[in-house]
């Protein structure tokens, strides 16, 4: 039924789309951009990544976990792939849990891990809408401007009033549903408070590596014809990557090409390249989860095959 109902909703999000923006609007952002810049995109999508391997790994391995760098990439590119193939990105990190457990013996680790790296990812993307949002307000006029304001500000003092009280909530008062990820979400908020130096390397390979999906984002809607500045960039691609967590649709699917399109229009931004744009970067996920399996395969199957199917190689030139 949830399944279900989420393809309704992504189904229905896109009908909408296509149905108010004009088609001819759309074809022409589509047709300026160069296929060399969606080439160079994709390359900057898997570097990005890599970081993001490293920071994974950097939380697994604080778990006291043993995972090597082969090992870890085959884990996270067998999580991209997943995206693709399952109803929300949740599923991708089941799945990369899952081997890194079966590898490393700990799936306390490879658990604990995944969950400190998703919540210092969206730590790191609340953080750049905030900036991004403070910087860009520039750019709105009358009203607009200082209703951008009063929001951040808001958002700001709830936050910072709200979020002691919900850590000091008992969990037995939360509904049942939602007593499992707020526990291990607070689990993992204790664990990076008594190791720093993990916490703080992590985030900052967080805010490195969105920061970075963020300016390609930028420089692809720069060649669809988006004229805005970088900062409005910072402000609308992470706010919209967030509104696309909310499991309602199939792995964010429409719901991040409606936000982006909603948050930039105040900046004077066309409804259909923000949703061209946001169509190619869905392309650039999809070619990037499908390198991500490749990876998955060659790597599972190298890492398998017996030594003996080598005669050839004999244990002193496979060591070398």
């Amino acid at each position: 039924m949830k399944l279900a109902i989420r393809i309704g909703v992504t189904l229905a999000i896109l009908v909408v789309v296509f149905l108010v923006v004009p088609w001819d609007q759309m074809a022409e952002s589509l047709r300026r951009l160069p296929p060399g810049v969606w080439g160079l995109v994709l390359v900057g999508f898997v570097a990005s990544h890599s970081l993001g391997i490293t920071k994974w790994r950097r939380f697994v391995s604080a778990g006291r976990a043993t995972l090597g760098v082969l090992d870890a990439t085959l884990c996270y590119a067998a999580g991209l792939f997943a995206n693709l193939c399952l109803p929300t990105i949740v599923g991708g990190d089941v799945l990369r849990m899952g081997l890194a457990s079966r590898m490393t013996k700990r799936p306390e680790a490879a658990l604990w891990g995944g969950i400190m790296d998703r919540v210092s990812d969206i730590v790191a993307l609340a953080l750049l809408v905030g900036a991004g949002g403070v910087l860009a307000r520039g750019q709105l006029k009358g009203w607009t401007s200082q209703l951008l304001s009063v929001l951040l500000v808001a958002t700001v003092l709830i936050v910072g009033l709200a979020l002691p009280l919900l850590i000091r909530r008992p969990l037995r008062r939360w509904p049942r549903r939602f007593r499992r990820p707020i526990a291990r979400s607070l689990l993992a908020l204790r664990r990076m408070w008594r190791d720093p130096s993990v916490a703080i390397g992590g985030f900052a390979l967080s805010i490195v590596m969105q920061s970075g999906l963020v300016l390609l984002n930028a420089w692809l809607g720069r060649e669809l014809g988006i004229k805005v500045d970088l900062a409005v960039w910072f402000f609308a691609w992470p706010l919209a990557k967030i509104a696309s967590l909310v499991p309602i649709s199939l792995g964010g699917l429409a719901v991040r090409e409606a936000s982006l399109a909603v948050v930039l229009l105040p900046f004077g931004v066309p409804a259909a390249a923000s949703i061209v744009a946001s169509l190619v970067w869905q392309t650039v996920l999809i070619s990037g989860g499908i390198l991500g399996g490749l990876v998955w395969l060659i790597l599972s199957r190298l890492r398998h095959v017996p030594a003996g199917l080598h005669p050839e190689r004999t244990p002193a030139s496979v060591s070398e």
